[in-house]
């Protein structure tokens, strides 16, 4: 069973994705699953949510801004909100949610949480494989951290757009996904992003900033 771990819906700041079309897309592409991660919000899990079955789910999570870099949540129930890292991980896992550090070697992202040896307790597990990643280095260096702190791997999209879905994920028998990460019961699969589409992130994140808040739209 497949599961994408990372997309964005149209409530990021970047996204611009129906969450019903995301469930859609997903189920057509064959996954089991994917998880909900918009920037500094749940809203686009929780509206996912209505879309689950008893053959797909959906994972509520959001990639939170913190003052050392962005951090995953998965397993959500209410929102968290950006600020200390610290804050932001008891944040998460006071609800029941798993911390996981995404992309944590991609030095073409400054919002990318560095994670250091200390870290290793706090944190649930390492994204080792970002689709959004333009060098595969920056991938296998995060693996690298894993495997040295023997921590969990989980692997994900970060689809903004309908065609980076299912690009990458987790493939586990579990039905428990919760339980299937925390115990690393999982393989990776992955392909990186085709460039054409972080050219269309850049265009998009120029257009909001001219277009202002007049867009309604939220997060970072």
């Amino acid at each position: 069973m497949k599961y994408d771990l990372h997309i964005h819906t149209k409530y990021s700041s970047d996204g611009v994705l129906e969450p019903a079309r995301i469930v859609t897309i997903a189920m057509k592409a064959g996954l089991r699953g994917i998880a909900v991660t918009d920037h500094n919000t749940i809203r686009g899990g929780l509206e996912a949510k209505n879309y689950e079955t008893g053959n797909f789910k959906v994972i509520v999570g959001s990639e939170i801004k913190t003052d050392r870099g962005e951090i995953l949540g998965l397993f959500l129930s209410r929102e968290v909100k950006p600020g200390d890292a610290e804050q932001v991980i008891f944040d998460i896992k006071d609800q029941g949610g798993i911390v996981i550090v995404p992309h944590p070697f991609d030095k073409m992202r400054h919002s990318a949480f560095r994670p250091e040896e200390g870290d290793a307790k706090f944190i649930d597990a390492i994204e080792v494989y970002n689709s959004r990643c333009l060098f595969q280095s920056y991938n296998e260096k995060a693996r690298e951290f894993a495997r040295r702190n023997n921590l969990p791997i989980v692997a994900g999209s970060d689809a903004h757009f309908a065609n980076e879905i299912g690009n990458a994920g987790i493939i586990t028998e579990l039905e428990d996904i919760r339980e299937a990460v925390i115990k690393n019961n999982v393989k990776i699969f992955g392909k990186r992003t085709r460039p054409i589409n972080h050219l269309g992130t850049k265009a998009f994140k120029i257009w909001q900033r001219w277009a202002g808040p007049a867009n309604g739209k939220k997060g970072e």
